[in-house]
């Protein structure tokens, strides 16, 4: 298969997944690890998800304005402190986990639990606690709280960032919008400063080699997928639950694993 063909799947993928929460990076490393696309390096998977933060810009447009128009007004400030401790939690500990030389599995097994567990847990989070949610606004414990949890997706591909957060927001009694958009928008730097971490490591490393050109490409039909399906999923979500993520990923879970059972 051509590069630039690889390049583009790839990017397809990333984009429809980044913010759904069913796993972007376990989508990615999935067919690459069975050898129906070609693998890339943690560079690639990384960076690519910078493409796709930039379509939230798109679609949140009246909470981007509020934060960088009105950004002195008290409750745009108040959202903007959430969003950067949240963030700091992540980087600090992102940078440890970096630091311990975590890499992303070169197995499919572990993406294959990490997607089935994460799919039993928002159906049973759906279940007991769904529409229950009462809270409209972030609170400093859900921010905190969210920080460390996109650390889960970091440690445990296949756990899915967006999914890992929005469950802790449901789980601390955040309704599902206002779970999405943090969430969301806490993605932004970190999913950012993510990609500028790895080029820069990359750079200053002469032994890693990248087709700079082809990151571009699948970087920026990331950034149009993801727009499109940031888009489906708000309108999806005014109207239903989280509960059909939760069954596609405990489909998938299972199928990898029993495929790994046959066929490995």
């Amino acid at each position: 298969m051509p590069n630039w063909l690889t390049s583009i799947l790839l990017g397809i993928i990333e984009g429809i997944t980044e913010f759904l929460p069913v796993s972007s990076t376990g989508h990615l490393l999935v067919p690459q690890q069975l050898g129906w696309l070609e693998k890339q390096t943690d560079l690639f998977n990384i960076a690519i998800q910078s493409g796709a933060v930039i379509a939230v810009l798109f679609n949140f447009t009246d909470r981007v304005k509020q934060l960088t128009l009105r950004w002195r007004e008290p409750e745009a400030r108040d959202y903007l402190a959430k969003l950067l401790v949240a963030f700091v939690i992540t980087g600090v500990g992102g940078l440890l986990i970096d630091k311990l030389g975590f890499e992303l599995p070169e197995d499919v097994l572990p993406v294959a639990v990490a997607l089935l567990v994460g799919g039993v847990l928002f159906v049973v989070v759906e279940k007991k606690i769904g529409d229950r949610a009462s809270l409209a606004k972030v609170t400093w414990a859900i921010a905190i709280a969210v920080g460390f949890g996109q650390l889960l997706a970091a440690v445990f591909p296949g756990t899915s960032r967006s999914g890992a957060t929005v469950l802790i927001a449901l789980l601390m009694g955040l309704r599902r919008v206002p779970a999405i958009e943090f969430t969301f928008l806490l993605g932004v730097p970190t999913l950012l400063a993510a990609g500028a971490y790895k080029v820069f490591q990359a750079v200053r490393a002469e032994s890693v080699s990248e087709d700079w050109g082809q990151l571009i490409l699948a970087t920026g039909v990331s950034a149009i997928t993801a727009f499109v399906s940031v888009r489906w999923l708000l309108r999806y979500i005014e109207t239903h639950t989280f509960v059909a993520f939760g069954w596609y990923r405990i489909a998938l879970g299972l199928t990898l694993i029993i495929y790994l059972i046959a066929f490995e």
